[in-house]
C-alpha cells in the first residue's frame, strides 16, 4: 500500500465539533481512519507513507493521539506488515536539533526515516527511503534483492503544476532521469496531493493526499477533473504482477465548485437570483462550496444581499462567493483552462480561508487584502 500526505492536524475554517475539535481537522481524522481501514481489509505486506503525516512541524496533541492509536491499530490487525515512514516538508523542524514528532512511532515497530535517507532491506524486499532533503542521495537499489522500492518525498521540477509547487515548497527536487536511472519496480512518492501516474512502465506514481488540505482544494479540484481522477485516495500494488489499484476514499465532505456566473454589467440583483439559483441546484448544508463572479464591479460587490450571503455560509461548513473585478489577472484555478494560478489567486484565496473575527465582513477583508497587493505591484522598483 502506498499512501501520503495525511496532514493530520489540519485547520480550517471557524467551525467546531460538539467536542470543541476543528472541524476540517476531525474530518482529516475521520479520513485517516477509513484510509486505515481500507489497509486492514487489504491485508498488504507492505505499507509505505510517502510524506507529510502531520500537517505541522508541532502538531496538537489530540492529532498525535489520533496517529498513535491508528498505527497501533494497524500493527495489531496485521502484525506481519512492514510500515515505513518518511517525514514531509510539513513534519521536519527547521534546527536539526530538534527532534522529529514522527520517532514516536518507532515504538510501535514503525520504521521512520526522517533525517537522512536510509535504506531497508526485508525480506525480498529493499526499500531505499529518502524523507524531505536538500541533499539528495544516490537513488540506486539494492542487486542482491528480489525487488527494490523507492519511497520518496519532493517534488519533480516541470512535471507538477507550478500552483501547487510555489505555494507548497519541499526542500527535494528530483528529476524523471533521476527516478529511472536504476531499475525500480515501484517508486512511492508524496507531496503532491493529487494521485498522478508519472510513468506507468516504470510504475512511478504519486498517491496524492487522502483528503483536501493543500494551498487550494479548488486547484486539486480542477487538476482531477483534467486528469479524469476521481477523489482522493490510497495505492495498492502488487509487485509480482504489476497490477495497480487506486482505491478511492469516501470524502470528508462535499467540496462543490459551481459554475461561474458572467456579472459584468449586470446589477447587484440579478446576481442575487443567480447566487441562488445556483446554490439551489446543490446540497448546501454541511459542504464546502465557491460561487464565483466574474468581471464584477467592487461596489456592485458591496450592494449585495449580505443577509442572504451570511445565510448561505451559516448552513454550509464554508461558502466562498470569488468576487473577480474586470482589471484583474486571471491565470487560473477550477475555472481556466491550463494556465497556472497567479500571486493575486493565491492570497485570495489564504484571505478567504484564513480565521478572522466572526463580525468581520469577509468580503471587505479580502478586498482590502488584494488592494494592498494591487499596491505593492504598483511601486517602481529600482534597477
Amino acid at each position: 500500500m502506498h499512501l501520503s500526505d495525511l496532514h493530520l492536524g489540519f485547520r480550517q475554517y471557524q467551525r467546531l465539533t460538539p467536542a470543541g475539535i476543528n472541524q476540517r481537522e476531525a474530518d482529516v481524522a475521520t479520513t485517516f481512519k477509513n484510509a486505515i481501514d481500507k489497509t486492514i481489509d487489504l491485508e498488504p505486506d507492505l505499507v509505505l507513507i510517502a510524506g507529510d503525516l502531520f500537517h505541522t512541524v508541532r502538531p496538537s496533541n489530540p492529532a498525535i493521539l489520533h496517529a498513535f492509536l491508528q498505527f497501533r491499530r494497524l500493527k495489531e490487525a496485521l502484525p506481519r506488515t512492514e510500515i515505513i515512514l518518511i517525514a514531509g516538508n510539513h513534519d521536519l523542524p527547521r534546527a536539526s536539533e530538534t527532534g522529529c514528532i514522527l520517532r514516536l512511532f518507532a515504538q510501535l515497530g514503525v520504521h521512520v526515516v526522517d533525517a537522512e535517507a536510509r535504506r531497508i532491506d526485508l525480506p525480498d524486499v529493499s526499500v531505499l527511503a529518502v524523507p524531505d532533503t536538500p541533499v539528495l542521495p544516490a537513488l540506486v537499489g539494492n542487486p542482491a534483492a528480489k525487488y527494490n522500492v523507492l519511497v520518496l518525498h519532493g517534488v519533480i521540477p516541470g512535471v507538477l503544476p507550478e500552483w501547487f509547487t510555489s505555494a507548497d515548497r519541499a526542500r527535494t527536487e528530483v528529476t524523471i532521469e533521476d527516478l529511472t536511472k536504476a531499475d525500480w519496480d515501484y517508486v512511492a512518492l508524496g507531496h503532491y496531493h493529487v494521485y498522478q501516474r508519472i510513468d506507468r512502465e516504470r510504475h512511478i506514481y504519486y498517491s496524492g493526499a487522502i483528503d483536501y488540505t493543500g494551498p487550494s482544494a479548488w486547484g486539486e479540484l480542477y487538476q482531477e477533473g483534467k486528469t479524469k481522477v476521481k477523489g482522493k485516495g490510497i495505492i495498492e500494488h502488487d509487485l509480482a504482477s504489476g497490477k495497480h489499484v487506486f482505491h478511492t476514499l469516501a470524502p470528508s465532505r462535499k467540496f462543490i465548485d459551481l459554475p461561474p456566473i458572467p456579472s459584468y454589467n449586470l446589477p447587484p440583483a440579478d446576481i442575487d437570483r443567480a447566487i441562488e439559483a445556483l446554490l439551489h441546484k446543490v446540497p448546501l448544508e454541511g459542504n464546502i462550496v465557491r460561487v464565483v463572479l466574474q468581471d464584477v464591479q467592487r461596489h456592485v460587490v458591496r450592494e449585495l444581499n449580505h443577509a442572504a450571503l451570511r445565510e448561505y455560509q451559516r448552513k454550509a461548513l464554508h461558502f466562498q462567493l470569488d468576487a473577480r473585478r474586470p482589471d484583474a489577472t486571471r491565470t487560473a484555478a477550477s475555472g481556466a483552462t491550463g494556465r497556472k494560478m497567479s500571486l493575486t489567486d493565491i492570497v485570495r484565496d489564504k484571505l478567504e480561508t484564513r480565521p478572522i473575527e466572526a463580525d468581520l465582513d469577509r468580503l471587505a477583508f479580502v478586498d482590502l487584502g488584494l488592494h494592498y497587493l494591487r499596491e505593492a505591484e504598483a511601486v517602481e522598483v529600482p534597477e
